[in-house]
Protein backbone atom coordinates (compact mmCIF):
# COMPACT_ATOMS: atom_id res chain seq x y z
CA UNK A 1 0.00 0.00 0.00
CA UNK A 2 1.76 3.49 -0.84
CA UNK A 3 1.79 6.11 1.85
CA UNK A 4 2.33 9.33 1.17
CA UNK A 5 3.23 11.55 4.23
CA UNK A 6 4.98 14.55 5.52
CA UNK A 7 7.28 13.47 8.61
CA UNK A 8 8.46 17.07 10.67
CA UNK A 9 11.62 16.29 12.70
CA UNK A 10 12.16 19.63 13.46
CA UNK A 11 10.11 23.34 13.28
CA UNK A 12 12.61 25.72 14.46
CA UNK A 13 14.55 28.59 12.98
CA UNK A 14 17.89 29.83 13.40
CA UNK A 15 18.15 28.90 16.97
CA UNK A 16 16.40 25.51 18.67
CA UNK A 17 14.00 25.79 21.59
CA UNK A 18 13.40 23.08 24.48
CA UNK A 19 10.24 22.11 22.05
CA UNK A 20 11.80 22.83 18.82
CA UNK A 21 14.85 21.47 17.09
CA UNK A 22 16.64 22.38 14.14
CA UNK A 23 14.78 21.79 10.54
CA UNK A 24 14.42 18.34 9.47
CA UNK A 25 11.70 16.83 7.28
CA UNK A 26 11.15 13.37 5.64
CA UNK A 27 8.79 12.91 2.45
CA UNK A 28 7.32 9.61 2.00
CA UNK A 29 6.06 9.46 -1.16
CA UNK A 30 4.76 5.68 -2.59
CA UNK A 31 8.21 3.78 -1.83
CA UNK A 32 10.96 6.62 -1.82
CA UNK A 33 11.57 8.83 1.10
CA UNK A 34 12.97 12.73 0.37
CA UNK A 35 14.55 14.46 3.49
CA UNK A 36 14.56 18.15 3.37
CA UNK A 37 16.71 20.18 5.03
CA UNK A 38 18.47 18.05 7.68
CA UNK A 39 19.02 20.76 10.39
CA UNK A 40 21.72 20.10 13.95
CA UNK A 41 19.73 16.99 15.64
CA UNK A 42 18.14 15.36 12.20
CA UNK A 43 19.52 11.51 12.95
CA UNK A 44 18.26 11.73 16.49
CA UNK A 45 14.57 12.84 15.80
CA UNK A 46 14.76 10.30 13.02
CA UNK A 47 15.39 7.80 15.82
CA UNK A 48 12.57 9.88 17.82
CA UNK A 49 9.94 9.47 14.61
CA UNK A 50 10.73 6.25 13.55
CA UNK A 51 12.52 7.30 10.65
CA UNK A 52 15.32 4.99 9.33
CA UNK A 53 18.21 5.88 7.07
CA UNK A 54 17.05 2.95 4.75
CA UNK A 55 14.07 5.56 4.10
CA UNK A 56 15.74 8.10 2.53
CA UNK A 57 16.22 8.10 -1.29
CA UNK A 58 17.38 11.98 -2.13
CA UNK A 59 18.22 14.74 0.06
CA UNK A 60 17.06 17.97 -0.78
CA UNK A 61 18.59 20.98 0.47
CA UNK A 62 17.25 24.53 0.44
CA UNK A 63 20.27 26.32 1.40
CA UNK A 64 23.50 26.37 3.65
CA UNK A 65 22.93 28.18 6.59
CA UNK A 66 23.06 25.58 9.78
CA UNK A 67 19.65 25.39 10.71
CA UNK A 68 19.35 23.75 7.34
CA UNK A 69 22.12 21.65 6.49
CA UNK A 70 24.25 21.24 9.58
CA UNK A 71 22.51 17.62 9.94
CA UNK A 72 24.22 16.24 7.31
CA UNK A 73 27.52 15.20 8.70
CA UNK A 74 25.36 12.54 10.78
CA UNK A 75 22.84 11.70 8.36
CA UNK A 76 25.20 10.88 5.59
CA UNK A 77 27.36 9.16 8.45
CA UNK A 78 24.19 7.15 9.31
CA UNK A 79 23.23 6.22 5.74
CA UNK A 80 27.11 4.68 5.16
CA UNK A 81 27.15 3.18 8.95
CA UNK A 82 23.63 1.28 8.21
CA UNK A 83 24.42 0.02 4.81
CA UNK A 84 21.64 1.39 2.59
CA UNK A 85 20.95 -0.90 0.24
CA UNK A 86 20.11 1.61 -2.83
CA UNK A 87 21.63 4.75 -3.86
CA UNK A 88 21.36 7.98 -2.58
CA UNK A 89 21.23 11.61 -4.34
CA UNK A 90 21.57 15.08 -2.59
CA UNK A 91 20.44 18.09 -4.67
CA UNK A 92 21.52 21.50 -3.06
CA UNK A 93 22.31 24.94 -4.32
CA UNK A 94 25.88 24.45 -6.67
CA UNK A 95 27.19 27.73 -4.94
CA UNK A 96 27.52 26.05 -1.85
CA UNK A 97 29.42 22.90 -2.73
CA UNK A 98 32.34 23.58 -0.62
CA UNK A 99 29.97 23.54 2.62
CA UNK A 100 28.36 20.43 1.35
CA UNK A 101 32.57 18.77 1.00
CA UNK A 102 32.79 19.81 4.25
CA UNK A 103 29.89 18.26 5.70
CA UNK A 104 29.87 15.52 3.68
CA UNK A 105 33.71 14.57 4.82
CA UNK A 106 33.07 16.43 8.41
CA UNK A 107 35.28 13.65 10.66
CA UNK A 108 36.59 10.07 8.98
CA UNK A 109 34.52 6.89 8.32
CA UNK A 110 33.36 4.05 5.54
CA UNK A 111 31.94 5.12 2.39
CA UNK A 112 29.41 2.03 1.90
CA UNK A 113 26.77 3.57 -0.30
CA UNK A 114 26.80 5.41 -3.33
CA UNK A 115 25.74 8.92 -2.64
CA UNK A 116 25.40 10.86 -5.85
CA UNK A 117 25.92 14.51 -5.71
CA UNK A 118 22.90 16.48 -8.33
CA UNK A 119 24.06 20.37 -7.96
CA UNK A 120 21.07 22.87 -8.28
CA UNK A 121 22.13 26.36 -10.47
CA UNK A 122 18.86 26.91 -12.06
CA UNK A 123 15.45 27.02 -12.19
CA UNK A 124 14.12 23.02 -13.81
CA UNK A 125 13.75 19.93 -13.79
CA UNK A 126 15.72 18.09 -11.77
CA UNK A 127 14.27 14.46 -11.48
CA UNK A 128 11.60 11.89 -12.94
CA UNK A 129 10.69 9.23 -11.99
CA UNK A 130 7.58 7.02 -12.32
CA UNK A 131 5.72 8.84 -9.42
CA UNK A 132 7.20 12.33 -9.46
CA UNK A 133 8.76 14.96 -11.41
CA UNK A 134 10.49 16.49 -8.97
CA UNK A 135 11.76 20.61 -9.56
CA UNK A 136 13.66 23.62 -7.98
CA UNK A 137 12.84 27.74 -8.28
CA UNK A 138 15.41 29.92 -7.16
CA UNK A 139 14.18 32.18 -4.45
CA UNK A 140 15.37 35.49 -2.20
CA UNK A 141 17.35 35.01 0.77
CA UNK A 142 20.73 36.35 1.80
CA UNK A 143 22.16 33.25 0.77
CA UNK A 144 21.25 31.40 -2.99
CA UNK A 145 18.44 29.49 -1.73
CA UNK A 146 15.86 26.94 -4.17
CA UNK A 147 12.43 25.20 -3.00
CA UNK A 148 11.39 22.48 -4.12
CA UNK A 149 8.29 20.52 -5.60
CA UNK A 150 7.29 17.40 -6.43
CA UNK A 151 4.30 16.69 -9.18
CA UNK A 152 2.81 13.20 -9.81
CA UNK A 153 1.92 12.61 -13.79
CA UNK A 154 -1.52 12.86 -14.27
CA UNK A 155 -3.70 10.08 -14.97
CA UNK A 156 -7.34 8.96 -15.06
CA UNK A 157 -9.96 7.41 -12.96
CA UNK A 158 -11.73 4.95 -13.73
CA UNK A 159 -15.84 5.16 -13.70
CA UNK A 160 -17.91 2.30 -12.68
CA UNK A 161 -20.94 4.03 -14.13
CA UNK A 162 -19.70 4.42 -17.62
CA UNK A 163 -18.07 0.48 -17.61
CA UNK A 164 -21.63 -1.13 -16.39
CA UNK A 165 -22.79 1.13 -19.37
CA UNK A 166 -20.79 0.20 -22.33
CA UNK A 167 -20.75 -3.56 -20.67
CA UNK A 168 -17.00 -3.58 -19.69
CA UNK A 169 -16.18 -5.96 -16.67
CA UNK A 170 -13.55 -8.15 -15.85
CA UNK A 171 -10.34 -8.19 -17.82
CA UNK A 172 -11.37 -6.33 -20.27
CA UNK A 173 -11.10 -3.15 -17.81
CA UNK A 174 -7.46 -4.11 -17.84
CA UNK A 175 -7.89 -4.40 -21.48
CA UNK A 176 -9.27 -1.04 -22.46
CA UNK A 177 -6.71 0.73 -20.12
CA UNK A 178 -3.73 -0.85 -21.27
CA UNK A 179 -4.81 -0.55 -24.99
CA UNK A 180 -6.51 3.00 -24.79
CA UNK A 181 -9.87 0.99 -27.13
CA UNK A 182 -11.98 -1.87 -26.34
CA UNK A 183 -14.79 -2.91 -29.59
CA UNK A 184 -15.02 1.04 -30.46
CA UNK A 185 -15.38 2.02 -27.04
CA UNK A 186 -11.91 4.45 -26.11
CA UNK A 187 -10.53 4.81 -22.54
CA UNK A 188 -12.19 8.69 -22.31
CA UNK A 189 -15.65 7.18 -22.81
CA UNK A 190 -15.07 5.61 -19.55
CA UNK A 191 -12.53 7.54 -17.32
CA UNK A 192 -12.25 11.14 -16.46
CA UNK A 193 -8.81 12.96 -16.05
CA UNK A 194 -7.32 12.38 -12.97
CA UNK A 195 -4.58 15.40 -12.02
CA UNK A 196 -1.37 14.09 -10.03
CA UNK A 197 -1.09 15.37 -6.63
CA UNK A 198 1.43 18.14 -6.39
CA UNK A 199 3.97 18.87 -3.51
CA UNK A 200 6.22 21.73 -2.36
CA UNK A 201 8.33 22.84 0.08
CA UNK A 202 9.60 26.53 0.73
CA UNK A 203 12.20 27.60 3.07
CA UNK A 204 13.99 30.69 3.74
CA UNK A 205 12.85 33.46 1.25
CA UNK A 206 11.00 36.62 1.00
CA UNK A 207 8.31 36.88 -1.31
CA UNK A 208 9.01 36.16 -5.08
CA UNK A 209 8.52 34.98 -8.35
CA UNK A 210 9.55 31.33 -6.94
CA UNK A 211 7.42 31.32 -4.04
CA UNK A 212 3.96 31.33 -6.19
CA UNK A 213 5.27 28.93 -8.90
CA UNK A 214 6.04 26.75 -6.19
CA UNK A 215 2.85 26.86 -4.11
CA UNK A 216 0.65 26.76 -7.29
CA UNK A 217 -2.29 24.11 -7.42
CA UNK A 218 -0.37 22.34 -4.34
CA UNK A 219 -2.16 19.22 -2.45
CA UNK A 220 0.61 19.94 0.28
CA UNK A 221 2.38 23.36 1.00
CA UNK A 222 5.49 23.20 3.25
CA UNK A 223 6.33 26.81 3.84
CA UNK A 224 8.19 29.08 7.06
CA UNK A 225 6.58 31.47 8.40
CA UNK A 226 9.74 32.32 10.33
CA UNK A 227 7.98 36.03 11.82
CA UNK A 228 4.28 37.25 12.72
CA UNK A 229 2.53 40.38 10.70
CA UNK A 230 4.10 42.74 12.66
CA UNK A 231 7.60 41.68 12.39
CA UNK A 232 7.08 42.68 8.76
CA UNK A 233 9.65 44.56 8.28
CA UNK A 234 12.69 41.88 9.76
CA UNK A 235 11.21 39.46 7.58
CA UNK A 236 12.07 41.14 4.68
CA UNK A 237 15.58 42.65 6.27
CA UNK A 238 16.15 39.21 7.05
CA UNK A 239 14.91 37.37 3.84
CA UNK A 240 12.30 35.50 5.59
CA UNK A 241 8.43 35.35 5.15
CA UNK A 242 5.53 36.15 7.91
CA UNK A 243 2.33 34.06 8.74
CA UNK A 244 0.18 36.11 6.56
CA UNK A 245 2.23 36.65 3.38
CA UNK A 246 2.45 32.92 3.73
CA UNK A 247 -1.00 32.60 3.98
CA UNK A 248 -1.67 35.08 1.02
CA UNK A 249 0.35 33.17 -0.98
CA UNK A 250 -1.29 29.54 -0.46
CA UNK A 251 -4.67 31.27 -0.39
CA UNK A 252 -4.13 32.76 -4.39
CA UNK A 253 -1.89 29.54 -5.05
CA UNK A 254 -5.46 27.11 -4.43
CA UNK A 255 -3.53 24.73 -1.85
CA UNK A 256 -5.71 22.22 -0.03
CA UNK A 257 -3.37 21.71 2.82
CA UNK A 258 -0.41 24.66 4.02
CA UNK A 259 1.88 24.01 6.86
CA UNK A 260 3.13 26.44 8.20
CA UNK A 261 6.44 26.15 10.31
CA UNK A 262 10.53 27.58 10.69
CA UNK A 263 9.20 29.47 13.75
CA UNK A 264 11.22 31.96 15.33
CA UNK A 265 12.61 31.57 19.08
CA UNK A 266 11.12 35.05 19.87
CA UNK A 267 7.58 33.46 19.89
CA UNK A 268 6.21 31.41 22.54
CA UNK A 269 3.03 29.83 21.42
CA UNK A 270 1.43 28.33 17.86
CA UNK A 271 -1.79 30.16 18.07
CA UNK A 272 -0.87 33.71 16.50
CA UNK A 273 0.32 31.93 13.21
CA UNK A 274 -2.66 30.18 12.84
CA UNK A 275 -4.84 33.10 13.35
CA UNK A 276 -3.02 35.43 11.57
CA UNK A 277 -3.27 32.82 8.37
CA UNK A 278 -6.53 32.80 8.82
CA UNK A 279 -7.29 36.12 8.83
CA UNK A 280 -5.29 36.66 5.80
CA UNK A 281 -7.76 34.60 4.08
CA UNK A 282 -6.58 31.31 3.55
CA UNK A 283 -9.58 28.61 4.16
CA UNK A 284 -8.41 25.73 3.63
CA UNK A 285 -6.75 23.08 5.81
CA UNK A 286 -4.07 24.85 8.02
CA UNK A 287 -1.17 22.74 10.30
CA UNK A 288 1.29 24.90 12.81
CA UNK A 289 3.85 22.71 12.34
CA UNK A 290 5.60 21.07 16.12
CA UNK A 291 8.27 18.54 15.99
CA UNK A 292 7.43 14.56 15.15
CA UNK A 293 4.30 15.73 13.09
CA UNK A 294 2.97 13.65 10.76
CA UNK A 295 0.83 14.95 7.84
CA UNK A 296 -0.71 12.91 5.19
CA UNK A 297 -0.90 13.95 1.98
CA UNK A 298 -4.44 14.95 1.01
CA UNK A 299 -6.38 12.48 -1.46
CA UNK A 300 -6.67 13.22 -5.07
CA UNK A 301 -8.27 16.40 -5.73
CA UNK A 302 -11.29 16.97 -8.80
CA UNK A 303 -9.03 20.06 -9.11
CA UNK A 304 -7.30 21.11 -12.55
CA UNK A 305 -5.54 24.03 -11.84
CA UNK A 306 -2.88 24.87 -14.20
CA UNK A 307 0.31 22.77 -12.91
CA UNK A 308 3.65 24.37 -12.71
Amino acid sequence: MSVRELVVLGTASQVPTRHRNHNGYLLRWDGEGILFDPGEGTQRQMLRAGVAAHDIDRICVTHFHGDHSLGLAGVIQRINLDRVPHPVTAHFPRSGQRFFDRLRYATAYRETVGLTEAPVDADGVLAHTASYTLEARRLSHPVESYGYRLTEPDGRRILPDRLAAYGIQGPDVGRIQREGALGGVTLGDVSEPRPGQRFAFVMDTRLCDGVPALAEGCDLLVIESTFLDEDAGLAEEHGHLTAGQAARVARDAGVRHLVLTHFSQRYSGPEEFERQARAAGYAGELTVAHDLLRVPVPKRSQNTRTML
